[in-house]
């Protein structure tokens, strides 16, 4: 079994004098590693932005996002790669709906939800088990009457 680099391993001294080493869950940075938030299928699956304008509350959300340690969520019903001059990705813009001080549909970007943690450390994370639903179903206050449904 191969040796894990010493800044990589945590010794935590128990009381009976035995030394316990254990994998560091951290990177360099010193921030707890997350999970893959856009994987491949994600990408598939997601329509661009603009594909749903004008649908309002019947614009499904193909992906949740969380803080675990906080009560903020992204619901994701677009998105698509942000380009730099050259033509090279450099981020992943999406829009959807966002659950935090107030509910309201706007723009987000790939990066800034893995630098973001929660009040606890946390970083956010990927609902897995999640099943597409309109945005009318996840926040019908927003959308019953009119001109938004």
């Amino acid at each position: 079994m191969a040796q894990r680099p010493k800044e990589h391993l945590i010794e935590n001294e128990l009381d009976n004098n035995e030394t316990v080493v254990k994998a560091n869950k951290r990177t360099m940075n010193n921030k707890i590693r997350g999970m893959k938030l856009l994987t491949k299928e994600i990408r598939k699956k997601l329509p661009e932005l603009y594909a749903q304008d004008g649908k309002g509350g019947k614009a499904v959300a193909y992906v949740k996002f969380f803080t675990p340690s906080s009560s903020w969520t992204w619901y994701v019903t677009e998105g698509e790669p942000v380009l730099d001059e050259s033509g090279r990705e450099v981020d992943f813009r999406f829009f959807g709906l966002v659950d935090g001080h107030d509910k309201e549909l706007g723009y987000f970007v790939l990066s800034e939800l893995e630098e973001v943690c929660g009040p606890m450390g946390l970083p956010i994370e990927r609902d897995l088990y999640w099943q597409p639903k309109t945005l009318e179903e996840i926040a019908p206050e927003i959308f019953k009457g009119g001109e938004n449904s």
